[in-house]
């Protein structure tokens, strides 16, 4: 007996825009770090993404805002559809002219095998880069921030690579610690 496939249409949309992307499945989960066969199963259907993996496949995917919108409430998750739950539904609150933006909060370390640097009038662009499979560059992270905030941060870097070497290891900015491995 064949599974059910509740989620076809959202795995679908997302199976066309990683195609669309020229990349495979190892390499779209291992950009949002799940596994294969979670992918896998989440394109053909069968499971729907949570919220936070979701997140991340739109924002790997640099999605429009709408096509984000769209793929997003595709999954469901525009708030509870049952009109006898009275809870507080996010949708009851915005009006038809506002646009709701969802951006992914990913607090993982991303590691870099190269940055580009760019700068204007309004300061500098930090864009992290990550060897890619097929060859050629990746990105994995975009910064921007003003002079006087790459000024901290150079002198922050060149203070970190300092005590690093020497020891001392740094939380934050601020006082160094006294390595415990020492």
């Amino acid at each position: 007996m064949q599974q059910p496939t509740p989620f076809r249409n959202l795995g679908a949309r997302l199976k066309y825009v990683r195609e669309q992307k020229s990349e495979t499945l190892a390499e779209t989960a291992g950009a949002v770090e799940i596994d294969v066969e979670a992918l896998d199963r989440i394109e053909s259907g069968h499971e729907r993404p949570a919220e936070d993996v979701l997140l991340l496949l739109l924002d790997h995917f640099d999605m429009k805002d709408q096509e984000a919108m769209q793929i997003w409430e595709s999954a469901g998750y525009t708030g509870n559809t049952d009109p006898r739950d009275t809870r507080f539904r996010a949708s009851d609150q915005i009006e038809k002219s506002q646009t709701i933006v969802l951006l992914a909060m990913d607090m993982r370390t991303q590691y870099s095998d190269g940055v580009d640097i760019s700068s204007n009038k309004a300061g500098v662009t930090l864009q992290f880069t990550q060897d890619s499979y097929g060859g050629g560059e990746q990105p994995v992270a975009r910064i921007g921030m003003s002079y006087e905030q790459a000024g901290v941060l150079l002198q922050t870097l060149q203070q970190a690579v300092l005590y690093g070497r020497s020891g001392y290891t740094q939380k934050r900015l601020g006082e160094p610690r006294q390595s415990s491995d020492n």
